[in-house]
C-alpha cells in the first residue's frame, strides 16, 4: 500500500448530497455539498421520497465536482467509500448503489462506511486526537454517548429513549412557525431571550445513567404554548414567530436552556463513569455540534473536567462526503473493504461494527 492514500467519498443518507476527496494526510482536497433544504422547507421536515429522487438527480454531477475541484480523476482515488447506513433507506441506495457501479467499473476497493463512524471519526480529521476519547454523538436523528476505543470499537454510554434532541429542535421550530432546519433558527432566537422566563422540565436528570429523553420537551412546549395563546391573541395553527418576536426569543432560550442542562448532567454522568478508563478528550459531533450554547456549555465542562474539547468545524458537523471519506481511509488501513455484496441499511448501531 503507498504511504498516501486517496478517497472518494460519498454520502446521501438523509438530504444532503455530498461527494468528497480526502487524502490519509488529512487534507481535504475537495467538498461538495448539495442541500435539499429549500425542497423540503415548505414540507417542514424531510420528506424520503422526495430526498431519494432529489440524490438521483445530483450525485453523479456532485461526484463530477468533487473530482474536478480536488483536480483528480477516479483513475487516481485508491478506495472509494460510501455511506451503507443508518438513515432514509432511498437516500442510502442511491448513494451507495452509485459507489458499488463505480468500484465495480473501475476495480477500486470499496468500504462500507457506517454513517455515524463518519461523524464520530470526523475529530481524528480536523484534529490530532488519539483513541480512546468520549463522543457526545447529537443529530436529527441520533442522540448518544459514546466511548470511542477505535476504528470500529465502540462503547455505548447512554442513548435517546424516544425522540433525538435535533428532531425535538425541529418540532419546537415548526410549533412556533420558524420554518425548517428548526434547531439554527431556535438557537439564533434562544440567544435573544430570557430563559427564566418558562419552566421546561429536565427528563431524567434526577436519575442515575446516561440515557436522554426528549419526548416530555415537545409535549412540555406544546402546552406552555396553548396556554400562551390565548394571551398572545394567535388562533391555533397559525404562526407566532412574525406576531410575537419577544415571547418566541423567551420561549426559545428557555427550551434551549433545559435541553443544555439535560445534556451536561447526563455526560457529566458519563465522564464519572468512563474516568478510569481515561479518555483523553470530549468531543461534539453532528448536525447539533452546531448549536453554539450546547458547543460553549460542553467546552466549559470539558475544562471543568481536565479534558480537552473538540469539536468540528460548523461545515463538518452536518452530513458531509469529507466524513465518509476519512471513516473510509480509516477502515482501509485495517483491511475492512467490501469482499461481498453488502445490502443498504436503514438501521446500523456502531456497537455493531
Amino acid at each position: 500500500m503507498k504511504n498516501k492514500i486517496l478517497c472518494l467519498g460519498i454520502e446521501s443518507s438523509c438530504d444532503e448530497t455530498s461527494a468528497a476527496v480526502v487524502d490519509s494526510d488529512k487534507n481535504i482536497l475537495s467538498h461538495i455539498i448539495y442541500s435539499q433544504e429549500q425542497e423540503h422547507a415548505k414540507f417542514g421536515g424531510v420528506v424520503p421520497e422526495l430526498a431519494a429522487r432529489s440524490h438521483i438527480l445530483a450525485l453523479q454531477s456532485v461526484i463530477e465536482r468533487a473530482l474536478a475541484d480536488a483536480g483528480k480523476t477516479i483513475d487516481d482515488m485508491d478506495v472509494i467509500a460510501a455511506t451503507a447506513g443508518p438513515g432514509l433507506i432511498g437516500g442510502v441506495i442511491v448513494g451507495w448503489m452509485g459507489a458499488v457501479g463505480i468500484a465495480n467499473s473501475t476495480g477500486k476497493p470499496l468500504v462500507a462506511v457506517n454513517h455515524l463512524e463518519g461523524h464520530a471519526l470526523t475529530p481524528r480529521l480536523t484534529e490530532d486526537i488519539e483513541f480512546p476519547y468520549l463522543l457526545f454523538l447529537a443529530s436529527g436523528g441520533h442522540t448518544q454517548i459514546l466511548l470511542v476505543m477505535g476504528v470500529g470499537n465502540y462503547e455505548l454510554i447512554g442513548t435517546t429513549i424516544d425522540d433525538a434532541a435535533g428532531e425535538c429542535y425541529d418540532k419546537v421550530a415548526k410549533m412556533l412557525g420558524l420554518g425548517y432546519p428548526g434547531g439554527p433558527a431556535v438557537d439564533a432566537a434562544a440567544q435573544l431571550g430570557d430563559a427564566n422566563t418558562y419552566k421546561f422540565p429536565r427528563p431524567l436528570c434526577d436519575k442515575p445513567g446516561c440515557d436522554f429523553s426528549f419526548s416530555g420537551m415537545k409535549t412540555s412546549a406544546r402546552n406552555i404554548l396553548d396556554k400562551c395563546r390565548g394571551v398572545l391573541h394567535t388562533p391555533a395553527g397559525a404562526s407566532i414567530a412574525p406576531l410575537q418576536n419577544e415571547f418566541v426569543n423567551n420561549f426559545c432560550a428557555s427550551f434551549q436552556s433545559a435541553v443544555v442542562d439535560v445534556i451536561i448532567n447526563r455526560l457529566q454522568n458519563a465522564i464519572d463513569i468512563t474516568k478510569n478508563k481515561k479518555p483523553t478528550a470530549l468531543v461534539v459531533a453532528g448536525g447539533v455540534a452546531k448549536n453554539l450554547a450546547i458547543r460553549s456549555s460542553l467546552e466549559k465542562l470539558a475544562h471543568e473536567s481536565g479534558l480537552k474539547f473538540v469539536a468540528p468545524p460548523m461545515d463538518l458537523c452536518t452530513d458531509n462526503g469529507a466524513m465518509i471519506a476519512w471513516a473510509g481511509i480509516e477502515n482501509f488501513r485495517l483491511g475492512k473493504i467490501v469482499d461481498a455484496p453488502v445490502a443498504p441499511r436503514p438501521r446500523w448501531s456502531l456497537t455493531e461494527l
